[in-house]
């Protein structure tokens, strides 16, 4: 049953198991979901991935994004405060090359100008955990998995019978927020319904106006399944998000508002036979965005997706994964509308040639509507000579198909070619017992048959210039360092440190830290009392062209401290202040990002 349950787990659904085994289950910090097309153990993937538990995420910043940027090798920017357009850059490479996954659900937006997800509506509300796989994995992931996935799944009950989490939340700019996790296990069935809530009076997005801008979020997430016997399991999974956001349109108009809705669905069927696991699954995501007083008011994007992915267990420790799946894209804005079709295939293999030595194989070719097909392939794998120490290598390529806005929009080519890429890298990894831990990865990226708005291009007929295949080649490459030491028993120290050299045809890229350095401390100070606090350095960032000549985009150290005191073994006070010592600073030019900013909070299990 536990088998079952991990092989249930890739498709990030839930899964009936029994409580014994849930135990087991959710010791998630030994396996990797999104590593491979079947779970693996986190010794035992050549994959760099880096993962957030629940309580690394809930109680340290207002913002997914914000937490995810102290991780090696990951940056972000924000066009303003919560809910703005944020976006996250993987190794130096932009948002348009990063696949977002929420409880398996691809939640890319098939209606922006690239499919893109925007970080700046993610709040921690439910979330129970954050993979981060770097390097090009369109062998696993399709389409513009060419910088990494972010895989996000929700809350989700661990012990048998019902029950509870609850958090709420009050602090800086008028914000207040609130959370619900309701659940039920047993042995044959598991449901779980997330409900939150974030209200803001905010800040001006605009560095030259003093108008706050508002935000306003309802999250709904709800996942159930039931074992109908103990080899035939279904399953669903929703995600709902809908909110307001109050808008500069431009520097000299500070009046509008933006909406938003997205609903992800997914459901599933699992069965085994004999020493293969069948998974046949439907998921949809349908996203609106309306802006009333805008030149266009409304974007709409939907996307389905039929897959099959089969997992056999094989002799002398081989797995097999392969499956099939078909994709429906359709986009449409102020009358410029568009659709696509895929259809992919896709096979992986996991073996171990001696004890000590795990390798995986992965292919995968997507058949598109518009520009053909297109293969990609990953070879992973990690040697561990001693148990203190692993040595891992991976080799990927990948691809971007061009968005259907730059196929179909007024200023769309029809007739684009995917771009292409490959990537390597190589790391190792030293513990030493329970003091310390080392970890460095050499990364190299390298993207080809670029797009980008070409203000020369006249295929689209559109006057002012159409989205084109342009020359040159964007290369990314650096380290990763990244380490733990353990001064005592109630004491850690944390931190990492990232270089990045992202160019094409030797220009920098825009808004891309060369340097990125975070430092951390994580102390018990009593049983039921500890404290933390970090500090990170950005450095050596080129603005974007576009940016006013007094922005203030560059080097700025941010540093942030919390406490949290247990007031029973299930109910946690927390205080945390971000930005402690106020530091003037943007990651895009001409808008603003939070000051000095304190949070109170409480949280329960029950």
């Amino acid at each position: 049953m536990l088998r079952s349950y991990f092989l249930a787990s890739v498709a990030i659904v839930p899964s009936l198991i029994t409580p014994a085994a849930a135990q087991q289950a959710f010791d998630l910090g030994e396996l990797i979901i999104s590593g491979s097309l079947s779970p693996v153990a986190r010794d035992q993937t050549g994959s760099t991935v880096e993962v957030l538990e629940a309580d690394d995420i809930t109680a340290r910043d207002t913002t997914v994004i914000k937490r995810l940027d102290r991780l090696p090798g990951i940056s972000s920017t924000a066009n303003g405060g919560l809910g703005t357009n944020a976006s996250l850059q993987v190794r130096g490479l932009p948002a348009r090359y990063v696949v977002v996954r929420v409880n398996g659900i691809d939640m890319n937006d098939p209606s922006g100008t690239q499919n893109a997800f925007n970080f700046g509506a993610l709040t921690p509300s439910g979330i129970e955990r954050i993979e981060v796989l770097k390097g090009s994995q369109s062998a696993l992931y399709g389409s513009e998995a060419i910088g990494g996935v972010i895989d996000i799944t929700t809350y989700r009950p661990t012990k048998d019978g019902f029950s509870v989490r609850t958090g709420i939340e009050a602090g800086s700019y008028g914000t207040t927020s609130g959370t619900l996790s309701l659940g039920h296990l047993t042995d044959r069935s598991e449901i779980a319904f997330t409900y939150g809530r974030i209200v803001s009076d905010g800040f001006s997005a605009r560095a030259n106006d003093d108008e706050d801008d508002s935000f306003r979020q309802t999250t709904l997430t709800f996942t159930g399944g039931y074992a109908v016997t103990d080899d035939f399991k279904v399953g669903i999974a929703v995600n709902s998000r809908d909110g307001v956001l109050e808008i500069d349109r431009s520097t000299t108009d500070n009046s509008g508002q933006n909406y938003f809705e997205e609903l992800g669905a997914r459901v599933y069927g699992e069965l085994v036979t004999g020493n293969v696991t069948h998974t046949l699954a439907y998921s949809y995501f349908d996203i609106e965005r309306r802006d009333p007083t805008g030149f266009t008011t409304l974007f709409t994007g939907e996307r389905e997706r039929l897959s099959y992915l089969a997992t056999a267990a094989l002799a002398n420790g081989y797995t097999l994964n392969f499956g099939l799946d078909r994709t429906e894209e359709a986009f449409d804005s102020g009358g410029q509308n568009g659709e696509e079709d895929t259809v992919s295939a896709q096979a992986e293999l996991l073996f171990k040639p001696t004890d000590n030595v795990d390798l995986s194989a992965a292919l995968r070719y997507d058949d598109n509507s518009a520009f053909g097909g297109k293969a990609t392939g990953r070879l992973a794998g990690v040697w561990r000579p001693r148990e203190d120490l692993a040595l891992r290598a991976v080799f990927g390529t990948g691809f971007r198909a061009p968005s259907l806005y730059e196929r179909f929009s007024v200023y769309g080519d029809a007739g684009l070619s995917p771009e292409e890429s490959r990537s390597f890298e190589l790391g190792i990894e030293k513990t030493y017992g329970q003091i310390a831990s080392i970890k460095a990865t050499l990364f190299y990226t390298e993207i080809d048959d670029l797009i980008a708005f070409d203000g020369a291009s006249t295929a689209c007929g559109s006057g002012f210039g159409c989205y084109n295949q342009v020359a040159g080649t964007t290369k990314s490459r650096g380290i990763e360092l990244s380490g733990t030491y353990a001064l005592n028993n109630t004491t850690k120290l944390y931190g990492n440190y990232t270089y990045t050299d992202a160019k094409t045809d030797g220009a920098r890229l825009q808004r891309t830290p060369r340097h990125d350095l975070v430092l951390g401390l994580d102390t018990d100070i009593t049983n039921r009392l500890s404290a933390s606090m970090d500090v990170r350095f950005v450095g050596d960032v080129v603005p974007s062209a576009f940016a006013p000549a007094d922005h203030k985009v560059g080097d700025y150290t941010l540093v942030g401290a919390g406490v949290s005191y247990d007031l029973t073994d299930s109910a946690q006070a927390y205080l945390r202040v971000e930005n402690l010592f106020d530091e003037d600073y943007e990651t895009a030019g001409g808008y603003n990002t939070p000051g000095r900013s304190a949070y109170f909070g409480l949280r329960a299990d029950f």
